[in-house]
């Protein structure tokens, strides 16, 4: 019955005045009566019905207050092996590290040595093929304009003695080599007559076949080193697949030594493979187009020089004819 008065007595303590009132109370019960007044509580919910549920919290153990935690002591979080920090803030995983490794440079330092001396010899290849290019684009251009320049003097009416003097026994371009030595046999006949040409068929032939010998000769001269343009064409492709093949028989015994097949394991060592023969196709690929181009535009020049040699040959045949 007491508890049941102090029950009465905690359920008109309803606002703050009787909160001290309250509080001398609950002391007064201790924990055995406030387990007392739970299970009545409990009972009573039930009985009402309105389902209430009330449970003694536990005591409050004596212990000792705790500081609050400094900024400076909170756990930083620190990124896992393998992560880097972006510039940005967030962090670059595996995968960003993996398309760092497949750059040219980090294949061609991580491949094989065989591979890498393929890798070597197709860019060295390569670069000279560029370097033939150049050259021989800016000749045939050089030639060109020549040619046009010398055309123009020796149509333009002029005496041959004198273009011939004018030109020394060196020109610069093909087509005034020929002109300067069909003009040198001429007047070596002469000489060698006293002032009057040889006979006709004979000096003729010899003016034929000297134009002939340093057309060939010139035209030598200018197709020099494209054979290396072809022979870079044809061979580089294959000798990228050889470092290709090279490079996965590698990477297929890195796989069997380490027992992993997984796709981080196997992509660096193809990455390295296929790199060879994508270096072989590009220096095959501008070396062969190269090599086309250049060899058309020395045909047309050849054939400009065959048919200033043809007309220069008539001409004089056409002054033997008046000498006679």
């Amino acid at each position: 019955m007491d508890v049941l008065s102090n029950v009465t007595n905690l359920a008109n303590a309803t606002n703050l005045a009787d909160l001290g009132h309250l509080t001398q109370l609950a002391g007064q019960l201790g924990q055995g009566g406030l387990d007392q007044i739970g299970h009545l509580m409990d009972r009573l919910g039930h009985v009402l019905g309105t389902g209430l549920d009330v449970q003694a919290a536990p005591p409050i153990p004596n212990a000792a207050p705790v500081s609050p935690v400094e900024g400076g002591a909170l756990p930083s979080a620190t990124p896992a092996p393998g992560a880097t920090m972006a510039p940005g803030g967030p962090m670059m995983g595996a995968a960003a590290q993996g398309r760092n490794t497949l750059s040219p440079w980090a294949l061609f330092m991580q491949a094989d040595l065989v591979v890498k001396a393929v890798m070597v010899a197709l860019v060295l290849s390569s670069v000279w093929c560029w370097s033939i290019i150049f050259e021989k684009i800016f000749r045939i251009r050089g030639l060109n304009r020549r040619a046009e320049q010398f055309e123009e003097k020796f149509w333009s009416g002029g005496s041959l003695e004198e273009l011939y003097d004018r030109m020394g026994s060196r020109p610069k371009d093909p087509m005034g080599a020929v002109f300067v030595a069909a003009m040198r046999e001429w007047r070596h006949s002469a000489q060698r007559r006293n002032g009057a040409v040889g006979a006709q068929p004979q000096l003729a032939q010899r003016i034929e076949r000297v134009m002939g010998i340093t057309l060939n000769r010139e035209l030598e001269t200018l197709e020099r080193r494209l054979g290396f343009l072809a022979s870079t064409g044809s061979v580089a492709p294959f000798v990228g697949l050889f470092g290709t093949v090279w490079g996965i028989m590698n990477s297929f015994h890195a796989i069997g030594m380490s027992n992993d097949t997984s796709l981080a394991t196997v992509a660096p060592g193809i990455a390295e493979a296929l790199f060879a023969t994508a270096l072989g196709l590009v220096a095959a690929i501008p070396a062969v187009i190269a090599y086309n181009k250049l060899s058309a535009d020395i045909d047309r020049y050849a054939g400009r020089l065959e048919a200033f040699s043809g007309e220069f040959g008539a001409i004089l045949g056409r002054q033997l004819d008046e000498r006679e």
